[in-house]
């Protein structure tokens, strides 16, 4: 049984370093639900206030990770148009690999912005804004996980 614990453990670690990058997937959320599989293994274990620091980390980086695109696309002017537009930015990127998931929400919110007002300076300032947001959001989310996988690496170790 602890073997098939550990299994799930390096799934659910490696689905939530993805997670970060694929915004389909709760990345550090997941990434903590593979420090909790493998607490319940014989091959390592993670102390109380290291489990209470980690799972409020995930939380609060979850929680950014929504905040900070918009505040990216707000502070650069964007309205509600770039913020829709990065969004399915953002879906039709996931088709298209790495560079779709980055270029895409920024294309987006450009679109959306100029839906919204005929003006290419002002819909590019908002597209900047809003792959600015994302790409921070990303960093966030992934020193969150990379955090949370070397307590993980760290605990199988010792």
């Amino acid at each position: 049984m602890d073997y098939f614990l550990l299994a799930v453990a390096i799934i659910l670690m490696l689905l939530g370093i993805a997670g970060c990058l694929l915004p389909i997937l709760p990345g550090p959320p997941l990434t903590y639900l593979g420090l909790v599989v493998l607490h319940f293994t014989r091959f390592a274990e993670i102390s109380r206030n290291m489990f209470i620091i980690l799972g409020i980390v995930a939380v609060v980086v979850t929680v950014i990770d929504y905040v900070v695109p918009i505040w990216g696309t707000r502070r650069f002017g964007g309205s509600k148009y770039g913020m829709r537009g990065a969004t399915v930015g953002l879906i039709i990127g996931l088709f298209l690999g790495p560079p779709g998931i980055i270029i895409g929400p920024f294309i987006g919110a450009v679109v959306g912005e100029l839906i919204f007002k005929d003006d290419i300076k002002y819909a590019l300032k908002a597209g900047f804004g809003s792959l600015l947001g994302f790409l921070t959001g990303v960093g966030l989310k992934l020193a969150a996980a990379l955090l949370m996988l070397f307590y993980f690496v760290k605990a199988l170790i010792v």
